[in-house]
């Protein structure tokens, strides 16, 4: 069930709002929580929702095993859990990619091995990080393990963040398992910046699709004109349609009580990679600096050790985030350029003016999302041709130039200005109850025209469903 959908605004999230409110303890609440995440996620996935039961019922009995534990059994405990979750993920998501790898090995020798489809399950990738931050919290006895097991299936399955995250760890949100408080303000509040989400996924992320989907889709080689429109334009969809969905969770967050983390802080302003990664999809680069980057060695050891644990984390990064590759390429990449800052770069970069800063940080982003959009190498090869100019100049090809609507030129020319632009830049020396005034009319405005775009039918599921 997408949040940008019919079924969720006007069927699911008023029925959920209605029972969640009627009902008066946070007890009962919790449990009205938990049963509507179950049934969004088995909306979209069926019989699938028995496995994320599963996975909240194994993690909450052996985080509360390792819990009483101490020494070597305490360490075996983690070591299986997170190997039980790992190899769960794998099996759903990896044995296809592995199995493809190894039949083209085994095609050269004449041996035939039958490709395996699994279905990728959804959010696997998200709800297993929860579960893995929870335990290894628990294992360093950052908290006790929760002796509630409604509180640690609420943890897992709040519908919200289900299935693109943000990636919320446990210490962050558990107070707010038992104690929330629900005033207007913040239901105002949690509405207005749900609607600022809605509109960057509807109004913009899912206009500018068109383009990139003529690009990388339906064009074998590109002009270097189409292969550059259609970077920009996937550079600006993939933004809007990831941060207006985080934007989204967090709003619903607000309106339950909780406080989700911010997970983008204006990415395409960096003047660096190493920015760039402080600044998009911050708490999965939180989650893999604290349970990946940290425990490998981090910043101590070596010159050489940190690299590797540098190349290491991204690595894993590209995989995490597809069974592809390409992905595999695209964290290498971002991983590549942030040893390379480490190792002197970023000294250079300081006494250059801003704009060049900028334009070396993008440049190295956009080339970054060819990977990660292309549907394989060969595709990915031809946009790289394409953008270097080796596929001619101006002739854009019949399926982009049709692409081109004056809808799809605007909502790419404001997404280039909200993506680079503070909002205070626009409201400069606006009084306050002027821009209070502003604010709500601009977010209103933005909501009902994001409401009109829904009930015609346009809207298309969410790109990091996909991961």
């Amino acid at each position: 069930m997408v949040f940008s959908s019919i079924t969720f605004l006007f069927y699911f999230l008023p029925l959920f709002m209605v029972v969640y409110f009627a009902v008066g303890s946070i007890k009962y609440k919790n449990i009205v929580l938990i049963l509507f995440s179950l049934i969004f996620y088995a909306w979209g996935e069926g019989t699938l929702v028995f496995l994320l039961l599963a996975a909240i019922v194994f993690n909450t009995v052996l985080a509360y095993k390792m819990d009483q534990w101490e020494g070597f059994a305490r360490k075996q405990c983690l070591a299986w859990a997170i190997g039980i979750n790992l190899l769960i993920l794998g099996i759903c998501k990896y044995s296809t990619f592995v199995v493809a790898n190894l039949a083209v090995l085994f095609g050269v020798v004449g041996i035939t091995i039958p490709v395996p489809k699994v279905h990728l399950p959804l959010g696997i990738s998200f709800f297993t990080f929860h579960c893995i931050s929870y335990l290894i919290d628990v294992y360093r006895r950052r908290f006790r393990a929760e002796r509630d097991p409604v509180t640690v299936a609420l943890y897992i399955s709040l519908f919200p963040q289900l299935v693109a995250g943000p990636i919320i760890r446990y210490k962050t949100i558990a107070k707010r398992f038992h104690l929330r408080r629900h005033t207007l303000g913040r239901a105002a509040l949690g509405a207005k910046v749900f609607a600022v989400g809605l509109a960057q996924k509807v109004l913009i992320a899912d206009q500018i699709a068109p383009l990139v989907e003529a690009v990388f889709d339906k064009t074998d080689a590109p002009s270097a004109g189409a292969a550059w429109s259609g970077v920009l334009a996937y550079t600006i969809q993939i933004y809007f349609d990831f941060a207006g969905y985080s934007n989204m969770a967090s709003g619903l967050g607000v309106c339950l009580g909780f406080t989700f983390p911010r997970n983008f802080r204006l990415p395409y302003t960096s003047l660096s990679i190493t920015e760039f990664w402080r600044r998009w999809h911050i708490s999965l680069s939180s989650w893999l600096r604290d349970y990946l980057y940290i425990p490998l060695g981090g910043n101590r050891g070596t010159v050489a050790e940190i690299y590797r644990n540098l190349i290491t984390v991204f690595l894993l990064c590209g995989l995490w985030h597809g069974a592809n590759w390409t992905f595999i390429l695209w964290g290498v990449w971002h991983g590549l350029f942030l040893v390379i800052e480490r190792a002197g770069l970023a000294g250079v970069l300081q006494v250059l003016p801003s704009p060049v800063r900028w334009l070396y940080a993008m440049a190295l982003v956009m080339f970054g999302w060819v990977l990660f959009r292309a549907t394989d190498l060969a595709s990915a090869v031809a946009m790289y041709r394409g953008m270097l100019g080796f596929n001619g100049a101006s002739e854009p090809g019949f399926e982009v130039e049709a692409a081109w609507q004056p809808l799809v030129f605007s909502s790419l020319l404001f997404g280039v200005l909200f993506a680079i632009l503070p909002r205070f830049v626009f409201l400069r020396g606006w009084s306050r109850p002027k821009l209070a005034m502003a604010e709500a009319s601009w977010t209103f405005g933005l909501f009902v025209l994001a409401i009109v775009w829904v009930g015609a039918g346009s809207y298309s599921p969410f790109l990091y469903f996909r991961f």
